[in-house]
């Protein structure tokens, strides 16, 4: 890229408008980040366009794809715009202070692997605010800059953020002690699926996406062939139900490590080819700017090792 390319264009609000766009994926998304109409965003990236004299975005049929120069402009522009904006809003490190690291991921992720790392960095002083949601809908947030770091198990779709892969977490076919025995005592030959169809379904949802899951993943079946007899808001409550004796589910190893140590809980069928969620870290374009953020993402990474 030349070093004539910012030069090109006098006004930085377009180039604002283009990597709002490059982090959104749409013209559409950007518009409400940026407090405007979708056909000003439009018209604008035309402009800059015709300012470059080069073309920033493919349309697709959700969306927009970034060209190859597009991505090499967001590489040079962001991090100078985003100290801009930074400074403007007091919200950069001043005075030998950093602002508070905003974090998001799923309850149960944050409450048995991301505090128990970042505590001792809020004990020596580091500001840190968390809120609880599902994937997806964190992932839209941190691109409107609400987050600076999200913890979550799908990969956003586009190229602007940052995903770094902290771990993955084995899903267990699980049940109470007394469920397990009278499921052990099945006739032989009998599969355990099928000795399942008489013990209650605990799961977080009525549609049961992380059980369905595992049933296609080891017996090509779309479902159980009885739904949950017991839905409940978090997964932590579906182990506690569990535990309880209310029936089986299919739960995170991480979240059951306590329950299968003390015997509570009982793997029902160890298999050759084991279901994996991944757990990944994604960052805010620009978060850096506030070396605390650095600091929660580097805590987070190597607590990871052992996780």
């Amino acid at each position: 890229m030349t070093s004539t390319l910012l030069p090109a264009t006098q006004d930085l609000n377009l180039l604002r408008t283009f990597l709002a766009v490059h982090r959104a994926g749409s013209f559409t998304a950007a518009a409400p980040v940026l407090g405007l109409t979708q056909p000003t965003v439009t018209a604008q990236i035309r402009t800059l366009e015709q300012q470059l004299g080069r073309r920033l975005f493919q349309r697709l049929p959700r969306g927009v794809e970034p060209t190859p120069f597009a991505r090499e402009l967001a590489e040079r522009v962001a991090g100078p715009l985003d100290d801009l904006d930074l400074v403007a809003t007091g919200d950069c490190e001043l005075d030998g202070r950093t602002a508070p690291v905003h974090l998001a991921g799923p309850s149960e992720v944050l409450c048995a692997r991301a505090l128990p790392a970042l505590a001792p960095l809020v004990a020596e002083g580091l500001q840190l605010q968390i809120e609880c949601g599902e994937d997806e809908a964190l992932v839209e947030q941190l691109r409107d800059g609400r987050h600076d770091l999200v913890l979550t198990a799908q990969r956003p779709r586009g190229h602007a953020l940052e995903v770094v892969p902290l771990a993955e977490d084995e899903h267990l076919l699980v049940a109470g002690a007394p469920w397990a025995e009278r499921i052990a005592q099945r006739p032989e030959g009998q599969p355990v699926c099928a000795a399942l169809e008489a013990v209650p379904l605990v799961s977080m949802a009525a549609d049961m996406p992380v059980v369905r899951r595992y049933w296609r993943t080891q017996y090509g079946k779309q479902h159980p062939a009885v739904g949950p007899a017991l839905t409940v808001p978090s997964l932590q409550a579906v182990v506690t139900a569990v535990r309880a004796g209310a029936g089986y589910s299919v739960l995170p190893r991480s979240l059951c490590r306590e329950g299968l140590t003390s015997g509570a809980l009982t793997v029902l069928e160890e298999v050759a080819s084991p279901s994996l969620t991944p757990l990944l870290l994604v960052r805010r374009p620009g978060a850096e700017c506030n070396p605390a953020t650095e600091q929660v993402a580097a805590a987070l990474q190597e607590a990871a090792t052992t996780w």
